[in-house]
């Protein structure tokens, strides 16, 4: 785990779920299939990368905990002043600035995100802010989880 600052808002537009981890195994696979048969890149022409971000935000509990349901929206990050109206069918989600604690996953390996998520959660000590996580997957195959966190991620503010 690496803490580094995103000092400014990450704007994503794309498509959304609403799901919980209860029956997650099921919902977001499927969800990975209909955003790769929607060719959002051809979209958002003015996407900042081919970069795919997976966000996971407007949770049930936000501010205090990611238990319950959740929002997740997978899509490309466009500029901060991307028109309020997202193309039909999309939705434009932001991950507020804040100190983030990044997770690397094994280049390439789509396969280990879910173990990865698995540490994550067991980090008890880990000062979540749950407004807004996030995947990253860049075209080289590197793959980040982005996690809000509080001042440093294990102290108090």
């Amino acid at each position: 785990m690496q803490l580094i600052p995103q000092p400014q808002a990450l704007h994503v537009v794309g498509i959304a779920l609403r799901t919980h981890n209860g029956e997650a195994f099921e919902t977001i696979p499927a969800h990975w299939a209909r955003f790769s048969q929607a060719q959002l890149a051809e979209r958002l022409p003015h996407r900042l990368s081919d970069d795919v971000y997976a966000v996971y935000t407007h949770f049930e509990n936000a501010g205090v905990d990611i238990g319950g349901t959740y929002t997740m929206v997978i899509g490309h990050a466009v500029p901060a002043n991307t028109p309020d109206l997202p193309p039909e069918g999309l939705i434009h989600v932001v991950a507020p600035a804040s100190q983030r604690a990044v997770f690397p996953v094994e280049k390439g390996r789509f396969d280990l995100v879910v173990e990865q998520w698995q540490v994550i959660w067991t980090m008890a000590d880990l000062r979540k802010t749950a407004l807004a996580d996030y995947e990253r997957y860049q075209p080289n195959g590197s793959i980040d989880i982005h996690i809000g966190v509080h001042g440093s991620a294990h102290d108090p503010d």
